[in-house]
C-alpha cells in the first residue's frame, strides 16, 4: 500500500512535466486531459483486473521491493529533471528526451507483472495443487468420513470464542461499519488530527506561489517549489510507512505516535515559514511537505487496524473529509483573511507579515493536532500490543 502512495505522491511533479512538455502554453488542452484521462484510464484497465482467493506471501515481498525500487528512482529522476530545469535553459529536444526517460521509468512495473506472470504462475500452481491434494487425503479416512472437518469444525469453534473474548475485552479492530465507527472516540481524535495536518499542509501548498511572491522570489523559484512539494510529499508516505512498519514489527510502536511526531515537525516547518527569513520557504516546505505526505501513508493503516476492512473504504474517506474541511478552514478563514487584511485594499502584499500570523496560527493548530494524536496513541497502546503486534508475529512465524 506504501508504494501506491509513493506514486500518488509523485503524480504532482508528473503531471507538471506533461504540462511542460506537451502543454506548454495551452492550459486548455492540459485541463481537458485532466478531466478525461482519470475517467478513460479504468474503464481501459478494468479488465485486467483479477481476484485471487489463494495467494502465496514467499513470492509477494520480491515483488514489492522491486515497486518500491522503481518509485525511489522514478523519485530521484523527477528531482534531478526539475532541479536541471530551474539551474539550465533547457531546449525543447532535452525536455522530450528527459520526459521519454520518465515515460519509460512509469512503464516499468510492468515488466515487473510480466516477469512474476511467467516464473511464479506454474510455481504457485504446483504449491496449490500439492496443497489441495494434501488436504483431501487428510479429510478422507478409511470409512468416506471426513475426521479433519470435525476436527476443523472444533478449532473453528474455538477460533470463535478466542474471537468473541478479545472483541470483549478489546472493541477495537473489530469491522466496524461507519456509523459504528462514527461512536467511537477514536474516529474524532483521527479525524480531528488529520484536519490539523492535511488541512494546514494542503493550505501551505496551496498558497505557495504568493507566500514566495510576498517573500520576494522570482516565478521560477516558486514554481520550482511547488513541484518539489511532490517530491518531499512522496518521501513522506514512502519513508513514514516503511518506517512504521518496521517500528511496529520490531518494537512494537503503535502507529497513532507516528502521527504525533509528523504534526510536532509539521508544526516547526509552518514556524520557520513564518520567519520569512532568507530560504526559510525552501527548509519549510521541505518539513511540511514531508509530514503532509506522511499523513496520507498513516491514517489508512491506522483506520484499518482500529476499525477493520469490511467497510474500509467508507470509514477512509470520512476520514479523509478532514483534508479539504481543514483546507478550506485555513485557505480562506485564515490565510485568505489575514492576507486581505495585510493587503490593506492595494490588492497585493507584500513582506514576512502578508502570513506571518497565519503560519503562525496553523503552527500552534498542528501542535494541537500532536497533543490529539497522542491521546490516541496512549488510548490504542494496549491494543497495538496485544492485537496487532501479536498478529504481525503470528504472521512471521507461518
Amino acid at each position: 500500500m506504501f508504494v501506491v502512495q509513493g506514486f500518488l505522491g509523485l503524480s504532482g511533479a508528473i503531471l507538471i512535466q506533461s504540462y511542460r512538455t506537451l502543454f506548454n502554453g495551452q492550459p486548455g488542452s492540459f485541463l481537458l486531459m485532466l478531466a478525461l484521462l482519470p475517467s478513460i484510464l479504468p474503464l481501459l484497465l478494468m479488465y485486467f483486473v483479477q481476484v485471487h482467493h489463494d495467494t502465496n506471501g514467499r513470492y509477494d515481498k520480491r515483488h514489492l521491493d522491486a515497486f518500491s525500487l522503481i518509485a525511489v528512482i522514478t523519485a530521484a529522476y523527477l528531482m534531478f529533471i526539475i532541479i536541471s530545469e530551474d539551474v539550465l535553459a533547457l531546449g525543447l529536444l532535452p525536455q522530450i528526451l528527459m520526459f521519454v526517460v520518465l515515460l519509460m521509468l512509469l512503464i516499468s512495473p510492468f515488466t515487473v507483472v510480466s516477469r512474476a506472470q511467467l516464473t511464479e504462475s506454474p510455481k504457485f500452481l504446483s504449491d496449490g495443487a500439492s496443497f489441495h491434494e494434501t488436504e483431501t487425503k487428510l479429510l478422507v479416512d478409511d470409512d468416506g468420513l471426513s475426521r479433519d472437518e470435525g476436527n476443523t469444525s472444533i478449532k473453528h469453534q474455538s477460533s470463535q470464542n478466542q474471537d468473541e473474548e478479545i472483541q470483549i475485552s478489546m472493541p477495537r479492530g473489530e469491522n466496524l461499519n461507519i456509523l459504528q465507527a462514527m461512536r467511537t472516540c477514536d474516529f474524532w481524535l483521527l479525524f480531528v488530527a488529520m484536519s490539523c495536518g492535511m488541512g494546514s499542509g494542503l493550505a501551505t501548498v496551496n498558497n505557495m506561489s504568493q507566500i514566495g511572491s510576498s517573500l520576494g522570489y522570482s516565478s521560477t523559484a516558486t514554481s520550482t517549489l511547488v513541484s518539489l512539494w511532490s517530491i518531499w510529499n512522496f518521501t513522506g508516505r514512502f519513508g513514514s510507512g516503511y518506517i512504521s512498519d518496521y517500528m511496529l514489527r520490531m518494537r512494537c510502536w503503535a502507529r497513532p505516535l507516528f502521527i504525533a511526531i509528523t504534526l510536532g515537525i509539521m508544526s516547526t516547518g509552518h514556524l520557520v515559514i513564518s520567519s520569512g527569513l532568507p530560504g526559510s520557504l525552501y527548509v519549510g516546505s521541505v518539513l511540511v511537505g514531508v509530514c503532509y505526505g506522511s499523513q496520507w501513508a498513516l491514517m489508512p493503516s491506522i483506520t484499518s487496524e482500529l476499525f477493520g476492512l469490511r467497510h474500509f473504504g467508507t470509514i477512509f474517506n470520512s476520514i479523509a473529509i478532514a483534508s479539504p474541511l481543514g483546507s478550506y478552514f485555513f485557505s480562506v478563514r485564515v490565510v485568505g483573511y489575514v492576507y486581505d487584511t495585510q493587503a490593506s485594499g492595494s490588492g497585493t502584499c507584500t513582506g514576512r507579515n502578508c502570513f506571518m500570523l497565519s503560519f503562525l496560527i496553523m503552527a500552534s493548530v498542528t501542535l494541537l493536532g500532536s497533543a490529539v494524536s497522542f491521546v490516541l496513541f496512549l488510548r490504542t497502546i494496549k491494543f497495538y500490543k496485544q492485537i496487532i503486534y501479536a498478529r504481525l508475529r503470528t504472521c512471521a512465524v507461518q
